[in-house]
């Protein structure tokens, strides 16, 4: 059953209607398609007008919607032969960062992900994507591997930020982060990442510090959440909405400012009307980067990525 967010009310009610005419007609056999196709064309209007003119706190609203695809979704649909591996070979396996060896359009590649989970089930048992310091350090495992055999990574991005917990600092949290961006700037193979989601703080960073950065249209990807910064700044968590605006967390404002590199463009209503077809866009332009990174050599990639974040923030002077 299709979930619908606060400001999607409008088209919410058109398409409930549109079910019940649709029942209307299997059960009493009354022909009103011509009402069906009118409320169709009506809430596709609807639809597109909503998304055509989002605001940064409602784009926040569909990178968390609970249907999007979530990083195994990505895993299955585009990754074939795919052999996870566990553990980070010092602690214990944490399930919030998925990860192993697979086959992408034929290629061996090393893929990692931050999994959400989506139910309450799979929520609790990926810890909704906030990984340790162990789901940290399997990823940089995981580089190190894809380093030693020359595999192309890939990283799928969807967290609100690492588990703030007492035991993940207790073990290391800000140094298990420091050295997983450490990790994705040394390699010397390409490394594409792409938020899918919601991409938070150094959780995200430590997997996305790739030569590549993509990001899906409606993702958000932010130093902290704009409910946390709503109540660092002004105290007030209910001033989230402006928090978000002043944050600069969409993708358009980040691929003007050049910290990613591509949009990749959901369906109408965002990538949970469409998992599919939202895959299959990312999976092409995945392909379209790794294609043209290939024939860098390893030295070339390292520098190139280095400078790339580097230079983020760099102030010139005339």
């Amino acid at each position: 059953m299709r979930q619908f967010l606060d400001f999607e009310k409008p088209v919410a009610e058109l398409e409930n209607k549109i079910d019940e005419l649709r029942q209307m007609t299997a059960s009493e056999g009354v022909n009103i398609s011509d009402e069906i196709s009118r409320l169709s064309v009506k809430a596709e209007k609807q639809l597109r007008l909503l998304y055509s003119k989002l605001s940064p706190s409602q784009k926040v609203q569909v990178a968390r919607h609970a249907q999007r695809p979530h990083a195994l979704d990505y895993i299955r649909s585009l990754i074939s032969d795919f052999t996870p591996l566990a553990g980070d070979r010092q602690f214990a396996e944490d399930k919030a960062v998925v990860g192993g060896l697979g086959r992408f359009e034929g290629q061996p590649v090393v893929v990692i992900g931050t999994e959400r989970g989506a139910d309450l089930e799979t929520r609790l048992a990926h810890n909704f994507g906030m990984a340790r310091p162990e789901g940290y350090r399997k990823a940089i495992r995981l580089m190190k591997l894809a380093a030693r055999f020359r595999l192309p990574v890939l990283t799928f991005v969807d967290t609100s930020g690492a588990w703030p917990g007492i035991d993940a600092e207790a073990r290391g949290q800000a140094e298990a982060i420091a050295r997983a961006i450490e990790t994705c700037l040394s390699i010397p193979v390409p490394l594409i990442a792409t938020v899918i989601g919601e991409g938070g703080s150094g959780g995200a960073v430590a997997l996305a510090s790739g030569d590549r950065v993509l990001m899906l249209e409606n993702a958000i990807y932010s130093v902290i959440s704009p409910e946390a910064c709503s109540s660092i700044l002004w105290r007030d968590p209910k001033q989230a909405s402006t928090a978000a605006e002043s944050l600069r967390l969409t993708a358009q404002d980040l691929k003007k400012f050049g910290i990613i590199d591509r949009i990749i463009q959901e369906p109408v209503g965002g990538a949970q009307r469409d998992p599919e077809i939202t895959i299959t866009t990312a999976g092409r332009a995945i392909a379209e980067e790794l294609a043209a990174l290939q024939a860098e050599n390893p030295k070339g990639l390292i520098s190139r990525r280095r400078e790339k974040f580097l230079a983020i923030g760099r102030v010139t002077g005339e």
